[in-house]
């Protein structure tokens, strides 16, 4: 029989109900607010996090063009790092690198390498003490970075990319050191009168087979005054032959995971752990053809067929970067200026070119990141952008952009100490070990 009692339930059981279905509706609202709040409430936490910690990168190309009254980085100019890029980008530390490029190994060749080194320096010490003493300051140590930092200013640092610029004169590494240099690499692109280059594996053709004695004296001169040695760029064997010599640890100031991405600039599972073994640090460097070689070659080609067409429509020609290198100084400014007109052209159809062929991004970075500190630890991965000279991926082509990495990371799950580590510590410390290394062999002395 059917039972009216319970077909018909009392006012309270209603209202029971009724309520219960209302905590749900708002307990299913609350739920859909909270996934758009969670997604601001990341950013926002990131941005916090980007604040507090000391954001550091430790490659940065420049030319002395750049560092004069006229036209310096005090000024939005068009490159990847300036001062005002910087303050937008929560970049709080550039180290600005001393680089001249491989040459003759010749008495003339070091002469005219030492002379544009000279000019780099300068031109780093002009900007800090002379043009913008009130913006940017030279930090030597990390307490130097941290006090700088926490005066509100920017700070500087000095690397010296390529040796060859020391000559066969020895006493020039301390005169470096002095200049305010902190890291140095034994060789570049080509062999030095230090090293071989990672460039040997084109063709197979080395110089000394690792370093050359001259070399193993070089890096004892490193350790001496405290520059750290940095792996970027020579040869593996060379390399390995480092990590066994020195009496301090090592940086690789702009590589990133040869795992990930195969080509000669990166640094394979032996070398990392070998790193880690030596107490030293990988900077992953945010070159794009260093992060994904296929990805980028593909966006690359896609690109250049897009530019190609738009030039044709305009009737200029489009010519290879050694063709643009070799133009006179009038020549030159008038290729780059039909050059802007036709990025102005290709801008619009952008999305649809990055939907067939997408540019290398900040993921694929991060991804660089991630694999190595699931190697290597924590605390022996850095961060770096070798901007302006050639470096740059998707969200972060220039230092304005620079808080896309710190947002990454904590997407990522990074804690605020982990990404603090990332950005300077790790970096920092380092620095500390090399230099406390360097009192230690001045008072053997």
């Amino acid at each position: 029989m059917y039972n009216l009692n319970a077909a018909t339930p009392s006012i309270e059981s209603a209202l029971f109900c009724k309520s219960a279905l209302f905590c749900s509706i708002i307990a299913l609202t609350s739920c859909a607010d909270a996934g758009v709040e969670s997604e601001a409430a990341l950013i926002q936490r990131a941005q916090a996090i980007h604040e507090r910690v000391i954001t550091l990168d430790t490659h940065h190309d420049i030319s002395p063009a750049n560092f004069v009254p006229d036209r310096n980085y005090t000024m939005d100019l068009d490159t990847q790092v300036n001062l005002p890029k910087m303050e937008a980008g929560g970049l709080d530390v550039s180290w600005m690198v001393v680089f001249v490029g491989q040459g003759p190994l010749t008495d003339e060749g070091y002469a005219q390498a030492h002379e544009a080194a000279m000019a780099k320096f300068d031109a780093i010490h002009w900007l800090a003490e002379e043009r913008a003493p009130d913006q940017i300051e030279i930090a030597y140590t990390s307490d130097d970075v941290r006090r700088i930092w926490a005066s509100g200013k920017k700070v500087a640092m000095i690397a010296i990319e390529n040796a060859y610029q020391v000559g066969l004169d020895l006493s020039n590494i301390q005169k470096f050191q002095e200049l305010g240099g902190r890291y140095m690499s034994l060789a570049h692109n080509g062999h030095s009168q230090f090293s071989d280059s990672n460039t040997g594996e084109r063709d197979g053709v080395w110089l000394h087979d690792g370093l050359s004695e001259l070399g193993r004296e070089a890096l004892a001169e490193m350790n001496r005054v405290g520059i750290m040695v940095d792996i970027s760029h020579p040869s593996k064997q060379a390399i390995m032959e480092m990590f066994e010599l020195s009496r301090a640890p090592l940086i690789a100031s702009h590589s990133s995971a040869r795992a990930m991405n195969d080509v000669s600039r990166n640094l394979d599972d032996e070398q990392l752990l070998a790193l880690k073994e030596n107490g030293g640090v990988v900077q992953t460097v945010a070159f794009a053809s260093y992060v994904d070689s296929e990805k980028n070659a593909a966006n690359r080609e896609a690109l250049d067929a897009l530019n190609a067409t738009i030039a044709e429509e305009m009737g200029f020609e489009l010519l290879g970067r050694g063709e643009v290198r070799g133009l006179g100084p009038e020549a030159r400014a008038e290729y780059e200026e039909h050059m802007s007109m036709v990025r102005e052209r290709a801008q619009p159809k952008m999305e649809e070119l990055n939907a067939v062929a997408p540019a290398v991004n900040v993921s694929d970075f991060a991804d660089h990141i991630d694999y190595m500190v699931n190697l290597i630890g924590i605390d022996h991965v850095g961060i770096s952008s070798d901007f302006d000279g050639g470096g740059g991926v998707e969200g972060w082509n220039d230092t304005s952009e620079t808080f896309n990495v710190t947002l990454e990371l904590v997407r990522r799950g990074y804690t605020e100490e982990e990404v603090g580590k990332l950005w300077s510590g790790n970096l920092l410390r380092v620095l500390d070990d090399v230099q406390r290394v360097a009192r230690e062999i001045q008072s053997e002395e």
